[in-house]
């Protein structure tokens, strides 16, 4: 049978091959005909503070990436010559020692991972210093900045060989270029992180629709509503019923680690109500409102700081919404995925909420129509904005500055002066999406060059800015700001968000209307992710559950 990519090695000798390449390509000409090496250390297993247990771990990106090695307390070794245009690989795995193996299991043995692993060799950790002092002596050697950020492989050396240089007495070692390498090189993806980052979101996709579909079962009541006392047990799984934050978090996270995903990619956002409104809120600790929401200036955009009963407020659960910012991960390559879904009111949206749902989705139907090779993301970022600005208008929560009805601007000049008055950031503040990859928030310096000169992607060189219009604020935490290419992997994520806070200086702007305002203020947030595949001829959404308004409805009223 021939092997799919998921069955097949992670191709990580490619990706040595490529980082290389791209490396040499920032290179001083001086630089380049010299051997060119790359020293990575990778992470450590964390402990638990006064425990003696260990917690979760999970592989640095970097080193995956160039290893697919996800054992703890690894080390890797490449090695480019330019005159022969080859390529070594070494991996250094841990030796367990009787004791070790009493509390945990073994790492593999050098056999063991030259078969598992894409590298030319495996040898023991104790030999990784003795291999860099037989490195050419004219090599330059390319390690990770020493941020803290990072396993610091020089660290390791000095304590293993005091006084002793990284490499040969003859080698020059730096952290200018390899990172930057590393970061353009890791923006495209190759066809097998394409299929890991789709299974996460197949996962996280079914994950977030188990959410949903329980709080529609609960609607209709087809879940038992009994306590077990009298049985004298625990609730089971399907007894389960999503009333709190913490509870639609242990629903989404028990649906992706029952299909084999340990990690999620980041730490999931469960908010609900106008908590909603804090874009990375991370309590996940508060109950549903029950009966009637109240004005939510009426805390002063503060969020109460103690789980309220479930019923103290009425016997029903008050209309409101519930946003979910989570995506797992499989083999080390992220999800991100929002869904924002209708809690109360028998799972339907209230009218305020519907609109301000339906927008949204509009914003983000108008971006995902954009993308293809060589738009830019600040234009995504601009047409956002444009729809936001349209549909408030619709809605009457923006109007016209001028009283007089002769004095009234034809619609394109007054979006024009809204736009350029930033109002709409005072709604929209974050930008519409990143590159997603081994890390969610990816490749960052790749993503966002520098303000001024070039960025380099293999193949390609282009401009960092489109000259998008607006307002400056639109661009402020955009953290992609660059023509789309084929094979970036982003995220697509529009919201509309009623914050005091970021309200509070534009509530005297002359192009808001504060009485319909306040109609929608406890609508808190919406926000609406998807991940998507830049193709050859446009794109692809590898996200798969549903984000139609009616079908939202449907499963979370149980319809469905």
């Amino acid at each position: 049978m021939a092997t799919t990519p998921l069955t097949a090695k992670y191709p990580a000798k490619d990706h040595v091959v490529r980082t290389f390449k791209t490396l040499t390509y920032s290179l001083h000409p001086s630089q380049r005909d010299k051997p060119q090496v790359i020293v990575l250390a990778g992470s450590e297993t964390p402990y638990r503070n006064d425990t003696d247990r260990e917690l979760p771990f999970r592989q640095e990106s970097n080193f995956f990436y160039l290893s697919g090695c996800a054992v703890p307390g690894t080390f890797f070794l490449a090695t480019y010559h330019p005159d022969s245009a080859t390529v070594s690989t070494k991996l250094y795995v841990p030796r367990s020692t009787l004791e070790d193996l009493m509390w945990s299991p073994a790492p593999p043995s050098p056999s063991e991972a030259r078969a598992a692993y894409e590298v030319d060799d495996v040898f023991y950790k104790v030999e990784f210093v003795d291999h860099l002092k037989s490195l050419p002596a004219d090599a330059l050697v390319h390690v990770l900045p020493r941020t803290g950020e990072f396993p610091d492989v020089r660290s390791y050396v000095d304590k293993s060989s005091p006084g002793h240089p990284l490499g040969n007495s003859g080698s020059a070692v730096t952290e200018e270029h390899l990172l930057p390498a590393l970061h353009q090189t890791r923006l495209i993806k190759d066809a097998f992180e394409i299929a890991l980052i789709r299974k996460a979101n197949e996962i996280s996709s079914r994950a977030h629709e188990v959410v949903m579909r329980v709080l529609g079962l609960a609607v209709q009541g087809k879940i038992k509503q009994d306590n077990g006392h009298g049985n004298k047990r625990p609730l089971l799984p399907a007894e389960w019923l999503i009333e709190t934050e913490a509870e639609a978090e242990a629903v989404f996270v028990a649906s992706c680690r029952r299909e084999g995903a340990f990690h999620q990619a980041y730490l999931p956002i469960v908010a609900a109500n106008d908590r909603a409104a804090t874009l990375h809120y991370c309590c996940n600790d508060k109950a549903f409102a029950w009966g009637p929401v109240t004005n939510r200036h009426a805390n002063n955009g503060r969020h109460l700081t103690s789980m309220a009963s479930r019923r103290e407020c009425g016997s029903v659960l008050a209309p409101q919404v519930l946003l979910i910012d989570a995506g797992c991960e499989w083999e080390c390559h992220s999800s991100d995925i929002t869904r924002t879904m209708p809690v109360g009111n028998g799972g339907k949206f209230t009218t305020e909420a519907r609109a301000i749902y339906d927008l949204v989705l509009e914003m983000q139907q108008e971006s995902l129509a954009m993308l293809c090779p060589g738009v830019h993301w600040d234009d995504v970022q601009l047409r956002c904005h444009e729809v936001l600005v349209d549909g408030f208008l619709r809605l009457g929560i923006f109007r016209s500055a001028e009283t007089s009805h002769a004095d009234l601007k034809s619609h394109g000049d007054l979006r024009h002066d809204i736009l350029t008055s930033g109002l709409s950031a005072a709604f929209f503040p974050h930008g519409v999406g990143h590159s997603l990859g081994l890390d969610v928030h990816d490749v960052p310096s790749a993503s966002k060059p520098p303000k001024t000169g070039k960025y380099f992607v293999p193949g390609s060189i282009a401009s960092g800015s489109s000259g998008a219009g607006g307002h400056e604020s639109f661009y402020k935490f955009l953290r992609l700001r660059l023509p789309l290419l084929a094979g970036m992997v982003v995220t697509v994520e529009p919201g509309i968000y009623f914050s005091p806070h970021l309200l509070g200086p534009h509530m005297d702007s002359c192009f808001l209307d504060k009485t319909v305002l306040a109609r929608y203020e406890s609508v808190g947030g919406i926000r609406i992710e998807d991940d998507v595949l830049i193709t050859e001829n446009g794109s692809e959404n590898l996200t798969m559950v549903g984000s139609e308004t009616a079908w939202i409805e449907e499963v979370c009223a149980g319809e469905a």
